[in-house]
């Protein structure tokens, strides 16, 4: 009985494992996807997520890494996306990441990516039709 509970749960814990590595690899070979860590701006310091970002016709949206939901983590519309600035972090010991700071609606927040995913980021965000070109920095 013992031995039929434990193979159980080690089947479980493969399963969910596949289930998070097909996802993560779902996500990350989608067109207009890339690596992106995101934190709410306030407070200051606070953890951050890792995910992957893609880039849809009005949105932004971005999932966890570390979760087995199909649907999105956050979604930020284009429209009201906008770029407040980009820091590279080499001081944090990540030369090749930019940490950017960016504002929805009213609430900033900070992602992390490559220069290659913020040259695209800033490229989809002048790309807007004109009733949606958002602002940037």
């Amino acid at each position: 009985m013992v031995e039929v509970a434990v193979g159980a749960l080690v089947l479980a814990v493969v399963v969910t494992f596949g289930l998070g590595a097909s996802r993560l690899r779902t996500l990350s070979g989608r067109v207009g996807s890339f690596v992106c860590a995101a934190r709410p701006a306030q407070p200051p310091g606070g953890a951050w997520s890792a995910g992957i970002a893609q880039y849809g016709a009005g949105r932004l949206d971005w999932w966890r890494s570390w979760s087995l939901s199909p649907r999105p983590a956050r979604s930020w519309e284009r429209s009201e996306l906008e770029v407040l600035g980009r820091d590279s972090m080499e001081a944090a010991g990540r030369p090749d990441l930019y940490l950017v700071r960016c504002r929805h609606r009213d609430a900033e927040l900070e992602l992390t990516m490559s220069p290659g995913a913020y040259a695209g980021l800033t490229s989809w965000l002048e790309a807007a039709p004109p009733s949606d070109v958002a602002r940037l920095v």
